[in-house]
Protein backbone atom coordinates (compact mmCIF):
# COMPACT_ATOMS: atom_id res chain seq x y z
CA UNK A 1 0.00 0.00 0.00
CA UNK A 2 1.14 3.52 -1.14
CA UNK A 3 1.79 5.79 1.92
CA UNK A 4 1.56 9.82 1.17
CA UNK A 5 3.87 11.62 3.16
CA UNK A 6 3.59 15.41 2.44
CA UNK A 7 7.09 17.62 3.19
CA UNK A 8 6.30 21.11 4.35
CA UNK A 9 9.87 23.07 3.07
CA UNK A 10 11.09 26.58 3.05
CA UNK A 11 10.32 27.28 -0.81
CA UNK A 12 9.95 27.23 -4.75
CA UNK A 13 13.48 25.61 -4.91
CA UNK A 14 12.30 22.44 -2.74
CA UNK A 15 8.81 22.01 -4.09
CA UNK A 16 10.46 21.49 -7.62
CA UNK A 17 13.61 19.66 -6.58
CA UNK A 18 12.51 17.64 -3.49
CA UNK A 19 10.01 15.20 -5.67
CA UNK A 20 12.63 14.45 -8.36
CA UNK A 21 14.99 13.91 -5.36
CA UNK A 22 13.24 11.31 -4.12
CA UNK A 23 11.68 9.36 -7.33
CA UNK A 24 15.22 8.89 -8.45
CA UNK A 25 16.01 7.26 -5.05
CA UNK A 26 13.45 4.67 -5.71
CA UNK A 27 11.99 4.28 -3.02
CA UNK A 28 8.63 2.72 -3.44
CA UNK A 29 5.31 2.83 -1.05
CA UNK A 30 5.63 6.34 -0.27
CA UNK A 31 4.57 9.20 -2.18
CA UNK A 32 5.18 12.56 -1.21
CA UNK A 33 3.99 15.44 -1.91
CA UNK A 34 6.06 18.93 -1.31
CA UNK A 35 4.01 22.04 0.23
CA UNK A 36 5.69 25.23 1.14
CA UNK A 37 3.83 28.69 2.55
CA UNK A 38 2.28 30.57 0.31
CA UNK A 39 2.78 34.14 -0.92
CA UNK A 40 7.01 33.64 -0.22
CA UNK A 41 6.35 33.85 3.34
CA UNK A 42 8.74 32.51 5.88
CA UNK A 43 8.06 28.76 7.20
CA UNK A 44 7.03 29.15 10.64
CA UNK A 45 4.84 27.27 13.01
CA UNK A 46 1.77 29.29 12.61
CA UNK A 47 2.49 28.45 8.93
CA UNK A 48 3.44 24.67 9.05
CA UNK A 49 0.31 24.24 10.96
CA UNK A 50 -2.37 26.00 8.01
CA UNK A 51 -0.39 23.95 5.75
CA UNK A 52 -1.18 20.74 7.77
CA UNK A 53 -4.83 21.73 8.61
CA UNK A 54 -5.37 22.41 4.53
CA UNK A 55 -3.60 18.94 4.00
CA UNK A 56 -5.89 17.13 6.46
CA UNK A 57 -9.28 18.33 5.24
CA UNK A 58 -8.35 19.47 2.41
CA UNK A 59 -8.41 16.61 -0.19
CA UNK A 60 -11.77 15.13 0.71
CA UNK A 61 -9.78 11.82 0.97
CA UNK A 62 -7.26 10.62 3.74
CA UNK A 63 -5.15 12.53 5.34
CA UNK A 64 -1.28 12.31 4.51
CA UNK A 65 -0.04 9.35 6.37
CA UNK A 66 2.84 11.82 7.96
CA UNK A 67 3.96 14.98 7.92
CA UNK A 68 7.90 16.02 7.67
CA UNK A 69 9.15 19.84 8.37
CA UNK A 70 12.11 20.58 6.34
CA UNK A 71 13.88 23.63 8.73
CA UNK A 72 16.50 25.73 6.57
CA UNK A 73 18.87 25.98 9.45
CA UNK A 74 20.99 28.52 7.42
CA UNK A 75 24.03 27.65 9.28
CA UNK A 76 22.50 27.62 12.78
CA UNK A 77 22.26 24.59 15.08
CA UNK A 78 19.56 22.79 13.32
CA UNK A 79 18.47 21.39 16.58
CA UNK A 80 17.82 25.07 17.75
CA UNK A 81 15.50 26.04 14.97
CA UNK A 82 13.73 22.48 14.57
CA UNK A 83 13.05 22.94 19.09
CA UNK A 84 11.24 26.72 18.16
CA UNK A 85 9.34 25.75 15.36
CA UNK A 86 7.98 21.86 16.95
CA UNK A 87 7.35 23.72 20.85
CA UNK A 88 5.37 26.70 19.00
CA UNK A 89 3.52 24.21 16.42
CA UNK A 90 2.53 21.70 19.23
CA UNK A 91 0.73 24.07 21.58
CA UNK A 92 -1.95 23.86 19.15
CA UNK A 93 -1.97 20.73 17.38
CA UNK A 94 -3.65 17.35 18.47
CA UNK A 95 -1.73 14.50 19.57
CA UNK A 96 -3.30 12.57 17.11
CA UNK A 97 -1.68 14.92 14.73
CA UNK A 98 1.48 15.94 16.49
CA UNK A 99 2.71 11.59 16.57
CA UNK A 100 2.50 12.57 12.99
CA UNK A 101 5.13 14.69 12.34
CA UNK A 102 8.56 14.35 11.98
CA UNK A 103 11.36 17.07 11.67
CA UNK A 104 14.73 17.15 9.23
CA UNK A 105 16.64 19.63 8.30
CA UNK A 106 19.00 21.09 5.57
CA UNK A 107 22.36 23.01 7.79
CA UNK A 108 22.49 25.27 4.53
CA UNK A 109 20.46 25.12 2.03
CA UNK A 110 18.86 22.34 -0.64
CA UNK A 111 22.18 23.61 -2.71
CA UNK A 112 24.86 22.25 -0.16
CA UNK A 113 23.23 18.61 -1.12
CA UNK A 114 23.59 18.95 -4.95
CA UNK A 115 27.71 19.28 -3.71
CA UNK A 116 27.25 15.92 -2.07
CA UNK A 117 27.20 14.79 -5.76
CA UNK A 118 30.04 16.59 -7.27
CA UNK A 119 30.45 14.49 -10.05
CA UNK A 120 27.37 15.09 -11.62
CA UNK A 121 27.39 18.60 -10.48
CA UNK A 122 30.67 18.75 -12.31
CA UNK A 123 28.90 17.90 -15.74
CA UNK A 124 25.89 19.74 -15.44
CA UNK A 125 28.46 23.09 -15.39
CA UNK A 126 30.03 21.74 -18.53
CA UNK A 127 32.49 19.97 -16.60
CA UNK A 128 34.12 22.68 -14.65
CA UNK A 129 35.60 22.80 -11.78
CA UNK A 130 33.41 23.36 -8.40
CA UNK A 131 35.60 26.13 -6.63
CA UNK A 132 37.29 26.03 -2.82
CA UNK A 133 34.51 23.25 -1.54
CA UNK A 134 35.02 20.10 0.03
CA UNK A 135 32.30 18.16 -1.42
CA UNK A 136 32.87 15.10 0.71
CA UNK A 137 31.41 17.43 3.35
CA UNK A 138 28.22 19.19 1.51
CA UNK A 139 26.66 20.27 5.04
CA UNK A 140 29.88 22.13 6.04
CA UNK A 141 30.06 24.12 2.89
CA UNK A 142 29.07 27.92 3.84
CA UNK A 143 26.75 29.52 1.55
CA UNK A 144 26.20 26.92 -1.04
CA UNK A 145 23.30 28.88 -2.75
CA UNK A 146 25.83 31.74 -3.26
CA UNK A 147 28.70 29.42 -4.20
CA UNK A 148 26.29 27.66 -6.96
CA UNK A 149 24.80 31.32 -8.19
CA UNK A 150 28.15 32.18 -8.95
CA UNK A 151 29.27 28.86 -10.79
CA UNK A 152 26.13 29.43 -12.53
CA UNK A 153 27.06 33.13 -13.54
CA UNK A 154 30.00 32.41 -15.35
CA UNK A 155 27.85 31.09 -18.07
CA UNK A 156 25.85 33.72 -17.33
CA UNK A 157 22.94 31.32 -16.45
CA UNK A 158 20.26 33.17 -13.44
CA UNK A 159 19.81 30.62 -10.92
CA UNK A 160 15.85 29.85 -10.36
CA UNK A 161 14.01 27.19 -9.29
CA UNK A 162 13.40 26.03 -12.44
CA UNK A 163 17.68 25.40 -12.88
CA UNK A 164 17.42 23.79 -9.76
CA UNK A 165 14.87 21.46 -10.61
CA UNK A 166 17.39 20.35 -13.75
CA UNK A 167 20.18 20.35 -11.75
CA UNK A 168 18.41 17.81 -9.28
CA UNK A 169 17.10 15.76 -12.51
CA UNK A 170 21.45 15.17 -13.29
CA UNK A 171 22.28 14.20 -9.69
CA UNK A 172 22.42 10.98 -7.85
CA UNK A 173 20.82 11.21 -4.43
CA UNK A 174 22.36 7.45 -3.63
CA UNK A 175 25.64 9.66 -3.80
CA UNK A 176 24.35 12.40 -1.85
CA UNK A 177 22.72 10.52 0.67
CA UNK A 178 26.19 8.77 1.36
CA UNK A 179 28.07 12.47 1.97
CA UNK A 180 25.34 14.68 3.64
CA UNK A 181 23.78 13.70 7.55
CA UNK A 182 21.29 15.81 6.59
CA UNK A 183 20.26 14.28 3.77
CA UNK A 184 19.39 11.38 5.03
CA UNK A 185 18.32 12.69 7.89
CA UNK A 186 15.47 13.96 5.65
CA UNK A 187 15.20 10.42 3.70
CA UNK A 188 15.15 8.49 7.11
CA UNK A 189 12.05 11.21 8.67
CA UNK A 190 10.51 10.41 5.33
CA UNK A 191 10.57 6.41 5.61
CA UNK A 192 10.37 6.28 9.12
CA UNK A 193 7.04 4.37 10.16
CA UNK A 194 6.55 2.86 6.88
CA UNK A 195 5.14 -0.35 8.53
CA UNK A 196 2.12 1.46 10.59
Amino acid sequence: MTKTVVIIASGETERRALPILWYKLGVGQIDIKVRIPPNHRKLRAAVARQIIQAERFGSGGEPPHKYVILVDADGADSSDRIDVIRTQLFKNVQDEVRSRIKFAYAKWHLEAWYFGDAENLRAYLGNKALGNVDASHPDEIENPKGHLKNLLKRDQIVYTAQVSAEIAAQLDPQRIAGRSPSFIGLWRAVENGLSQ
